[in-house]
């Protein structure tokens, strides 16, 4: 039989003949069929006999008080249950998606992919799905790992996550650390162009425990007086502004400063040192749990967006 809920929506859907055929056929008689459908058995019978009449065929073999199927209801009764096997399944997915007119997605995210990269993959999870509510916060790459790892964020958009049993890293990418510029700086024709190159200049460089000074500092170690900073900031927009405002170098991926480079505000060179090769951006889920429908939907939509938008990205 069909679960409570789609017995309730088949009532409406489906013929009182063919709900009160497969209750007898079930039962092993009318008045058995009567009680479990809590209706008449002069009703159940006289549905009954409209079908056999209707089809042209005995449904039922009739054997002292029972009823027995004959194999025209035998074929029947299979059909029955199959369409009944398919609405439920059908059920069960139209209640899904009404599952998902609402419940709430939350979403820790790194500056750089909230300027550009996140919106477009809000906004068309949002084009789908508008009655869910979309929470974001923004941090650095560690604090938007140890939001997923709490708890406090269902998907997590980051940078070289932490490698813990506790996280899952569903999806990433890799991109080159490049330093930004505007298009008079000495080093704009650059060729090759090394983080000891651009040292020889005012530099902005992210501030500690971002991802991308983690992988600067890795090469500034290994460099004789690479001391000198114009700047220090957590924030990649302000970097980009004083690149823009003077002969000041920043550093980054080409994620969130797409426009600038599209426009030719600033222009990106990528770094040829191989520490700055490869930072990873990364979606992260918690391993701990598994998500909630619309957390679970909002992640599917992400990386398939993330897996059409970066390749394009990385020719700019």
């Amino acid at each position: 039989m069909l679960s409570g809920r789609a017995q309730d929506l088949s009532r409406n859907l489906y013929s009182p003949a063919m709900r009160y055929f497969l209750a007898v056929a079930e039962a092993g008689s009318i008045r058995a069929a009567s009680r479990e459908l809590n209706v008449a058995s002069s009703a159940v019978n006289r549905q009954v006999l409209w079908l056999e009449e209707a089809l042209g065929l005995q449904l039922f073999d009739r054997v002292g008080r029972r009823l027995r199927l004959s194999q025209a209801g035998e074929l029947l009764l299979a059909h029955i249950r199959r369409t009944y096997s398919d609405f439920e399944g059908t059920v069960a997915e139209l209640d899904a998606l009404k599952g998902l007119r609402r419940g709430t997605v939350s979403i820790a995210s790194v500056e750089s992919v909230a300027e550009k990269l996140l919106p477009a993959v809000i906004s068309g999870f949002r084009r789908r799905y508008p009655g869910i509510h979309v929470n974001v916060s923004i941090s650095s790459s560690q604090e938007a790992a140890r939001k997923v790892e709490a708890a406090e964020a269902d998907v997590g958009f980051t940078f070289d996550p932490p490698d813990t049993s506790a996280l899952t890293i569903a999806f990433h990418h890799d991109l080159v650390i490049g330093a930004l510029m505007r298009p008079d700086h000495p080093l704009a024709e650059a060729r090759g162009l090394s983080l000891v190159d651009c040292l020889k200049y005012p530099v902005a460089l992210p501030a500690e425990g971002l991802s991308l000074r983690t992988r600067i500092d890795v090469v500034r170690r290994s460099i004789p007086g690479a001391s000198r900073t114009y700047v220090e900031a957590n924030s990649l927009r302000l970097m980009r502004a004083l690149a823009r405002e003077e002969q000041v170098i920043g550093f980054q991926t080409r994620i969130g400063c797409e426009e600038e480079i599209a426009n030719g505000t600033l222009i990106f060179k990528p770094l040829t040192d191989k520490p700055l090769q490869a930072d990873r951006l990364c979606v992260v889920t918690s391993s701990l749990r598994a998500l909630a429908l619309a957390p679970g939907m909002f992640f599917d939509h992400a990386v398939f967006a993330l897996r059409d938008q970066l390749p394009a990205l990385d020719a700019i």
